[in-house]
C-alpha cells in the first residue's frame, strides 16, 4: 500500500513555532500507513540582520538541520500542516511569501481535497492566535483543500489556559526571556493536529 506523504510546512523565527513542529510531526507519524517531511519555508531577513540578535540565532541554530522547501513539497503530500508565529494578527510574511509562489498549485488543483491543518504561536495569551489560524485557512479553503480542526473531544481543549483551540494548535510563548516552553497541553493538541491530519490523509488517499 503507497504511504500517505504529510508535509509538516513551518516558519519560526525564535524556535518557539518550530519546537510546535516537532510535536506536529510526531504525532503524524504515529499514524500507520503515513511517510512525514519537516520543512520549513525560507527566510527573507538579511544575513546580518539574523546574526545581529542572539535569541534570533539561538533559534536559527536549533533549526539547522531542517531543509528549507520546495513548491513540489506541497505538490507531492497528501496531507498539509502549516505553521507559523503570529504578526499582529495574520501569518508572518515568510509565510505569505511562500503561500504566494502556489498559483501554479491553485490552477492545476494539485491540493483540492487535500486536507490540511494550522498551528501558530503568539507572545501574549490574546496575541491573535485564532486571527492567525483563520487567516492561514482562507488561502487553503482557496485551495480546494479540507481544513482539520481539534474537536473538543480532546479534553485537553477544556483545560488549557494557555493555548489551544479548535481551530488548530497554538502556543503562548511570552515575553519575558527565557520564552515559555511548551506545556503538556500544548505538546498534545500539536500532536492530535499531526495525528488527525495525517489520519484523514491516509483515509482520503485509499477510498
Amino acid at each position: 500500500m503507497n504511504k500517505a506523504e504529510i508535509l509538516v510546512l513551518y516558519y519560526s523565527m525564535y524556535g518557539n513555532t518550530f519546537k510546535m513542529a516537532r510535536e506536529v510531526y510526531q504525532g503524524a507519524k504515529e499514524v500507520q500507513g503515513v511517510s512525514v517531511k519537516l520543512r520549513q519555508v525560507p527566510e527573507l531577513l538579511p544575513e546580518d540582520v539574523l546574526q545581529s540578535n542572539e535569541e534570533i540565532r539561538k533559534g536559527k541554530e536549533m533549526q539547522k538541520d531542517v531543509p528549507i522547501t520546495v513548491i513540489d513539497d506541497l505538490r507531492e503530500c497528501d496531507g498539509l500542516v502549516l505553521g507559523t508565529p503570529t504578526r499582529f494578527g495574520n501569518m508572518c510574511s515568510q509565510m505569505r511569501n511562500f503561500l504566494d509562489q502556489t498559483g501554479n498549485l491553485w490552477q492545476d488543483g494539485s491540493l483540492i481535497g487535500k486536507p490540511a491543518g494550522v498551528f501558530t504561536s503568539t507572545a501574549s495569551l490574546h496575541g491573535g492566535q485564532e486571527t492567525t489560524l483563520v487567516s492561514i485557512m482562507l488561502t487553503l479553503l482557496h485551495h480546494g483543500m479540507v481544513v482539520v480542526g481539534i474537536p473538543y473531544s480532546s479534553v485537553e481543549l477544556l483545560s488549557t489556559n494557555t493555548g489551544g483551540t479548535p481551530y488548530g494548535a497554538s502556543h503562548v510563548v511570552g515575553i519575558q526571556q527565557p520564552y515559555q516552553e511548551l506545556s503538556q497541553q500544548e505538546k498534545t493538541l500539536c500532536r492530535i493536529l499531526g495525528r488527525r491530519v495525517a489520519d484523514i490523509a491516509v483515509k482520503l488517499k485509499h477510498t
